[in-house]
């Protein structure tokens, strides 16, 4: 792994295309994710993005965004202007990294956007995880959350603990539960992202232990989920294959509508479909849609 320091010019970037709708602009507090060799690094979209990796394997390397904080500040006012003429002024944090890495408690380039957050709040922020670990900044989430509205999204795309023929999770399916409980429990709004959707041994158990656990689940398959319409990114990894194997309805869509399904009968009002899950819009128990925020 090539750990490097770099500045970022413009920390915030103004969304388009997939996240065009959930929120207006994105941060990532780094380049690059050391989880890219783990089960959710296999199916990132990320990973096909030339900009990004620039001819690197997903997984190889790491820039350390370190001045992301003073760039958040810098640009604070002229981005929520812009944003707030066109809706309002959202925040994803993040879409093309981990922002609670283990090199995140060494840089802390996370914790410090979070600190900068504090003097110059978004309307919105939604936190996405794939790490236990965000329960270490669980204090400072309580404090941003009294500032914006805050949604921690924590990704647990199955129930198994390994997926045959894939690299083991990068944070034990136990661990993101045990966090998503506790940060629920001090009051933060929890949403668990089963994104993108894998086989699942037992969805009403799943389903159960996600009602206790979060506030909201949204799920999302591969396909019109990885940025294209037919999952064409994902079918070039190993991920697909692996899924089939476990079960062969998992790589398409009526999977996940049975799986929508399961999750409606256990959390009715609470679950989320794709962008509008993300984009904080849930299913009704009738199937039409509510925002929450």
């Amino acid at each position: 792994m090539e750990v490097t320091l770099r500045e970022v010019g413009n920390v915030l970037t103004r969304t388009s295309g997939y996240l065009k709708t959930v929120t207006s602009h994105s941060l990532q507090p780094y380049r690059g994710c050391t989880f890219g060799n783990s089960l959710c690094g296999v199916g990132c979209y990320v990973r096909h993005n030339p900009f990004v990796t620039r001819g690197r394997a997903w997984g190889s390397f790491l820039e350390v965004r370190e001045n992301a904080a003073a760039s958040y500040r810098r640009h604070w006012r002229r981005e929520r202007n812009w944003a707030r003429r066109r809706g309002r002024f959202g925040v994803f944090l993040s879409s093309s990294t981990e922002p609670f890495l283990p090199q995140e408690f060494r840089y802390r380039v996370t914790g410090s956007v979070l600190e900068a957050m504090l003097e110059h709040p978004p309307d919105l922020l939604v936190l996405q995880t794939h790490s236990h670990r965000v329960t270490d900044y669980s204090e400072l989430c309580l404090e941003v959350s009294r500032r914006c509205r805050l949604r921690i999204h924590i990704s647990i795309e199955t129930d198994l603990d390994a997926v045959p023929g894939l690299p083991g999770h990068a944070s034990s399916v136990d661990r993101r539960f045990e966090a998503a409980s506790r940060l629920r429990r001090l009051g933060l709004f929890t949403v668990i992202t089963v994104s993108p959707l894998l086989p699942i041994r037992d969805p009403e158990r799943f389903f159960r232990r996600i009602g206790e656990a979060a506030d909201r689940v949204v799920i999302d398959h591969f396909i019109e989920g990885d940025g294209t319409p037919d999952g064409s990114r994902t079918l070039k990894t190993a991920l697909p294959r692996a899924m089939k194997r476990v079960d062969e309805e998992s790589i398409g869509l009526a999977y996940r509508e049975r799986i929508v399904q399961v999750a409606q009968d256990n959390l009715p009002g609470r679950v989320g479909v794709g962008i509008d899950g993300f984009a904080g819009r849930y299913l009704t128990r009738d199937r039409p849609m509510v925002e929450h925020c």
